[in-house]
């Protein structure tokens, strides 16, 4: 859940993507770069530790992103790292992405692979969740090893676990009467 003060970042961050016709482009590259530093625990102790100055996180981010991705979501990551709420990154891109969503009247579908999915995967999994919500949604994808096998989708409140790792659990369970 993003607090009031992540929320008006979020939305700074939104008007100036949509202004500058870079909103999808800034929602998504904001997403997967929240996703890599919270995934990333090195990463993540290099940009939440008061010790390491702002001009050393402001390096880190900006080598990480140069020439990588729309000079908007570099200004944003670095905006929102050198204002120190480093750990808030991931709740901020979400309300991004969110609010980019609303924008053509869609929701987002976090999905977590194993394995990265190509274009036609991505877009047969966006039309099976889409029946299964009766939600038109914007997929961001999260390649997470935990998952095994399988999906697990998150849509709102919503979660749909199709993992092989959920599949054994309820086998086992099912097994020794748990």
């Amino acid at each position: 859940m993003t607090d009031g003060l992540d929320s008006s970042y979020a939305q700074s961050i939104f008007s100036v993507a949509r202004a500058e016709g870079a909103l999808e482009r800034v929602s998504d590259e904001l997403f997967r770069f929240a996703r890599a530093v919270d995934g990333n625990a090195e990463l993540r102790d290099r940009l939440t530790d008061p010790s390491v100055t702002v001009d050393e996180k402001l390096g880190t981010v900006g080598d990480l992103l140069a020439h990588r991705a729309h000079p908007q979501t570099v200004g944003a990551a670095l905006w929102v790292i050198q204002s120190g709420r480093a750990r808030q990154l991931p709740a901020i891109a979400d309300a991004v992405v969110r609010l980019a969503a609303e924008e053509h009247s869609r929701a987002v579908a976090e999905v977590r692979t194993a394995i990265p999915l190509d274009d036609v995967r991505r877009q047969q999994l966006a039309a099976a969740i889409a029946v299964a919500t009766g939600k038109q949604v914007d997929v961001r994808m999260v390649v997470d090893p935990g998952v095994v096998g399988g999906v697990v989708v998150k849509v709102g409140d919503t979660v749909i676990d199709g993992s092989v790792a959920r599949r054994l659990e309820q086998l086992r369970a099912r097994l020794t009467g748990a």
